[in-house]
């Protein structure tokens, strides 16, 4: 009888080494690394042989040949839809991630029971709850009359089984991925063995059959999708489903998507009643701002497709200790580090003795470097101790000679701050685009904007300005 081979594959990160050992060389974890069966024991195991099968000849298509637009299903949930690039593809495999209590199963519930009640047939396996709580959650969404068909089970078998009983559904909703288990992999239920091998099998069964399966999956603690990496390459679309815990906002953005852009947002509101879609969030984003503080700029930014306009917060107070304080929440704080420091180099702004705290309000997290000019003028505003005006944008991307660079998709940021009753807007040289929009203030460097906020200059510790060129 041949030897039975194995290695070791880290849980945490999916990389395989040839021993064991404490702590992974790939992610650092520790006591993460366990001992699997090898890929030609899977693949023995579930074919019943290990010799090689001929290959069939594959017909070679051309580029200009003419392709039908990919079908799409619509949820009937906009924010959803608009995510996934305009509906749910058939066949197409969907993994959604997120925090423990986040939203995710209340999204998807209300997502299915839409579905089914515009007539598509729709099936929810759940592997983490018991058939009555789903019951008693759609009861409290309104969603118990929608005709959901409704499983509890955690063998891959037994639902490929059961799916392959009738006529394919519309839509399939496995939650979760990790609770799920398959007879042709020897390992426990949530390993990187496990995740991957049925993650294959229900992704098989979406191509053949033609139903959109939705796999959920769990996040690691520093918000990255739990299991191997291999997974998101598998399925058509990832989504995460994000937000604070202390804000009422949830945020489903489009991190790839085989069938749509990707970066795209949705946001829902967390309710007595579920999740309700925010058709405007900027409008929801500045309701409650303080237009009388110094410290707060709104931001013109893009969310894949979406205009989007947020309140960034900036509080500068002198600082007591030997070390200031820097605190950031939803940006990124290596980008606040040389924000300050251009501004204290390039604009002779002295904020090394100064505690920074700044937050992106709503609980919104933004990575583009268009904030950079918004995130300056917040900082400049709080430490001058003057308030902005109430009716200005901001946007565009500060360089380390200090100069403004231009930034995509202005136009449709100045559209969108018109639409929400703004009437100026400071940009970069040559970023306005024609067509209506508020009056356009451009700046060139970023000492212009220090001498526009503050032009008495500021009480303590100043010292000359040095002009950068690119």
């Amino acid at each position: 009888m041949a030897r039975r081979e194995s290695h070791f594959v880290c849980q945490n990160c999916g990389a395989v080494h040839t021993r064991w050992t404490g702590k992974c060389d790939a992610c650092g974890e520790w006591n993460t690394i366990v001992e699997e069966a090898s890929a030609a024991d899977i693949m023995t195991a579930a074919t019943g042989k290990a010799a090689r099968t001929k290959g069939r000849r594959l017909s070679l298509a051309r580029l200009d040949e003419p392709v039908a637009e990919a079908p799409r299903i619509l949820t009937g949930i906009g924010e959803f839809d608009r995510v996934t690039g305009g509906g749910l593809v058939p066949g197409s495999a969907v993994l959604i991630g997120g925090d423990p209590g986040i939203g995710k199963s209340t999204l998807l519930l209300q997502a299915t029971a839409a579905l089914a009640r515009a007539g598509h047939a729709t099936v929810y396996v759940t592997g983490e709850e018991a058939t009555a709580q789903v019951q008693l959650r759609a009861r409290r969404l309104g969603a118990d009359t929608a005709p959901v068909s409704l499983a509890t089970e955690t063998s891959v078998e037994s639902i490929l089984e059961t799916l392959g009983a009738g006529p394919p559904p519309a839509l399939v909703v496995i939650d979760s991925i990790q609770t799920l288990h398959t007879s042709i992999a020897e390992a426990s239920p949530g390993t990187v063995t496990q995740v991957r091998a049925s993650a294959q099998a229900l992704i098989r069964y979406a191509k053949l059959s033609g139903a959109a399966v939705i796999l959920v999956g769990h996040v690691t603690k520093d918000g990255q999708l739990a299991g191997p990496r291999v997974v998101e390459h598998m399925v058509d679309a990832v989504l995460t489903f994000e937000g604070d815990p202390s804000h009422a906002f949830r945020l489903l953005r489009g991190v790839k998507n085989r069938f749509g852009p990707t970066d795209e947002l949705g946001v829902f509101e967390m309710t007595s009643g579920g999740l309700a879609e925010v058709s405007n969030p900027s409008e929801l984003f500045l309701g409650e701002r303080d237009v009388s503080s110094p410290g707060a700029a709104v931001f013109a930014g893009m969310e894949g497709t979406r205009p989007l306009l947020v309140e960034i917060q900036a509080l500068v107070a002198p600082s007591r200790l030997g070390t200031p304080r820097r605190a950031v929440i939803g940006w990124d704080a290596s980008r606040l580090s040389m924000v300050l420091a251009v501004l204290e180099a390039r604009c002779g702004l002295v904020l090394s003795g100064h505690d920074i705290y700044l937050a992106v309000a709503g609980g919104l997290r933004i990575q583009e470097p268009a904030a950079d000019l918004a995130v300056a003028a917040a900082l400049i505003s709080s430490r001058a101790g003057i308030a902005l005006p109430p009716d200005i944008v901001y946007f565009g991307e500060v360089s380390l000679s200090g100069r403004v660079r231009a930034v995509p998709h202005s136009p449709g940021r100045l559209r969108e701050a018109l639409k929400l009753g703004f009437t100026g807007a400071i940009i970069p040289p040559q970023a306005g685009g024609e067509g209506a929009g508020p009056a356009v203030s451009e700046v060139a460097l970023l000492v212009d904007l220090v001498h526009r906020i503050a032009p008495n200059g500021f009480a303590e510790d100043r010292h000359g300005p040095s002009s950068g060129d690119d």
